[in-house]
């Protein structure tokens, strides 16, 4: 199935740029959120919902670590891979349209969004032709 260590080393790299990501998300969400993007997390709702968010994304991270060691995963990890980080990137191209340019932070995950999302379709149109 096409370049195998291309693949592995994507999914690898993907997971491992997400969990800190997570991790800043969830783990203290009030002091980290507001450091890293200037708006308060205050409350359990809000808490919450940062809380889910890194939930979903370690559950992403997980998968592609196990796909990068599990051949018949990667393909449908490849997938997950370029839908979740195309998602992201195409609702920040969205808000930058209607709303405006965001802070820096969330500038370097739009462009780390959208070269991942280039990359695993990359690797999957790699992966058809040499099927």
């Amino acid at each position: 199935m096409g370049d195998d260590i291309t693949d592995r080393l994507l999914l690898i790299l993907a997971a491992l740029g997400l969990v800190p990501v997570a991790l800043s998300y969830g783990v203290m969400p009030s002091a980290s959120v507001t450091y890293l993007m200037g708006f308060p997390v205050e409350g359990t709702n809000h808490t919450h919902v940062f809380r889910a968010i890194m939930g979903l994304y370690l559950a992403n991270a997980a998968f592609w670590l196990c796909a990068a060691v599990t051949p018949h995963l990667r393909r449908p990890a490849l997938w997950v891979l370029f839908l979740f980080m195309a998602g992201l990137g195409a609702g920040r191209v969205l808000s930058v349209l209607v709303d405006g340019i965001p802070g820096a932070v969330l500038l370097l995950y739009l462009f780390a969004e959208l070269f991942f999302a280039v990359l695993a379709i990359g690797c999957l149109r790699k992966n058809e032709k040499t099927e």
